[in-house]
């Protein structure tokens, strides 16, 4: 499930989606945000077809995407920024960590680019979070002391580095706030995020839209630990607080149906277990 460090231009978020496809892995979806500046792309296959996927997208986006002149709200630091290995129905997460590293090798040793690994292919333990693996982004890799776990250069100098893993599946959903109150955001999410002694699970970062809201983007790692509905509730509650609603919900990618059919089954039985969020007031 790669992320890539373009939304706007869609010539060549398609040249990426193509050349996955022409490799004979399964383009199961693609999404683009032009506000992020960035693109996720799911796709599956056998082994050396989802392999070889990760190598047809790497060159496309080594020569196609600059980072030197990038600009979006989320952060990164690759033109491939983070390129995740999944496993699914009798795969093991063994294999996944195998195809990372894998794949890793092989972008280096034909386009130059190293990786840092992260998840469960990380290396060392202070790099499976990736927010710790990207923490300051593309700007801040000539400066790194830390070297890439494969690579011997710091960064490529249009493409940067890539976030390499193999992790579980998980949700990327983004929550929307009637406000442009950037600290609110970030406030919510550093309530809410596992690291910051929140919720097991939940990964969350504040961002500005640049159109008058700001959202509460999150991955959930778990799925059946930490409920959609639940979720968006929580986040209601502390906006409400501030006088803020939510006022919408944005599902990047792909999820489990099971996460919707159990929020299904909630949404008719009734949350009786969640609190309501106080009324918002309205804002001067």
């Amino acid at each position: 499930m790669p992320n890539i460090s373009e939304g706007r231009d869609a010539a060549l978020v398609h040249a990426c989606a193509h050349s996955i496809e022409h490799t004979g892995a399964t383009l199961a979806h693609q999404t683009s945000d032009p506000v992020h500046n960035r693109s996720v792309l799911t796709f599956f296959g056998k082994r050396e077809e989802v392999l070889e996927g990760a190598l047809a997208l790497a060159r496309v986006t080594t020569f196609g995407i600059d980072l030197r002149s990038h600009t979006g709200a989320h952060p990164r630091m690759g033109a491939l920024d983070v390129l995740p290995f999944v496993p699914l129905e009798d795969a093991t997460m063994a294999e996944a960590v195998q195809l990372a590293r894998s794949a890793g090798e092989r972008i280096w040793s034909e386009l130059g680019v190293p990786s840092y690994l992260y998840g469960e292919a990380a290396v060392l333990p202070q790099r499976r979070l990736l927010a710790d693996v990207r923490r300051g982004e593309f700007e801040g890799l000539a400066k790194r002391t830390d070297r890439p776990d494969i690579g011997d250069a710091a960064c490529h100098p249009s493409a940067g580095a890539i976030a390499i893993g193999a992790r579980r599946v998980l949700i990327a959903f983004n929550i929307v706030l009637s406000s442009a109150d950037l600290t609110l955001a970030k406030r919510i999410a550093r309530t809410l995020r596992e690291r910051s002694g929140g919720l097991r699970t939940l990964r969350a970062l504040g961002i500005a839209l640049g159109d008058g809201r700001v959202q509460v983007s999150c991955n959930l790692t778990d799925a059946s630990a930490l409920p959609l509905d639940r979720l968006v509730g929580l986040v209601r509650i502390l906006a409400a607080h501030q006088g803020v609603s939510v006022s919408g919900c944005e599902l990047i990618g792909l999820l489990p149906r099971a996460a919707l059919a159990a929020v299904a089954t909630r949404v008719f039985e009734g949350p009786a277990s969640y609190a309501p969020a106080p009324q918002a007031r309205n804002q001067s």
